[in-house]
């Protein structure tokens, strides 16, 4: 079974994600998404027989909806959730990138390649979006994306987020590469 396989088996063993994938999926958008941390952690914890909490749900789309009016919608439809609705057409911002121009752009630019992977329901099918694989989610490696490797201004970033994110506390199989 290959990594994609084993990922939509995971998320379709887990009734609490699937339930934010199909309440997403009712916002009728054609570019939003669940990602980051929810699947990184979910694939991380089946990994290793845990079950760690939800910080929170990352959702992204593209569209011009204010952010807040999503997550209203999101809360409606799955209340009381620790939605975290953040629009890719304006997230460009925070890191001093040229602005992106879909959700697949967005996800290409987190800092971490665990991290850079998003899913939704599309006709009744789990779709997968991984700018860079599923290998290193899989082998329990975190690893800079392009846009945070060493020689980049960006890198700083990425070492502080895996420094205080402190993952290795809680998987202690996983690899950090600094």
């Amino acid at each position: 079974m290959n990594y994609e396989e084993q990922l939509i088996e995971i998320i379709n063993q887990d009734n609490y994600i699937l339930s934010i994938l199909k309440a997403v999926e009712k916002l009728n958008s054609n570019d939003t998404w669940i990602c980051a941390g929810i699947i990184r952690n979910k694939v991380w914890d089946s990994l290793n027989n845990k079950r760690t909490p939800i910080n929170d749900i990352d959702v992204i789309d593209t569209s011009w909806e204010a952010e807040k009016l999503l997550e209203e919608k999101l809360e409606y439809l799955l209340p009381h959730e620790p939605w975290s609705v953040k629009n890719q057409a304006r997230m460009h911002l925070k890191s001093n990138f040229d602005p992106f121009k879909s959700s697949y752009d967005g996800v290409a630019h987190f800092p971490e390649t665990p991290t850079a992977v998003a899913i939704r329901i599309r006709n009744k099918e789990i779709e997968i979006m991984s700018p860079y694989g599923l290998k290193d989610l899989f082998e329990m490696k975190v690893k800079p994306t392009p846009f945070y490797q060493k020689n980049s201004d960006h890198h700083s970033i990425y070492i502080e987020r895996v420094t205080s994110k402190k993952w290795e506390e809680k998987w202690h199989d996983l690899i950090v590469e600094i």
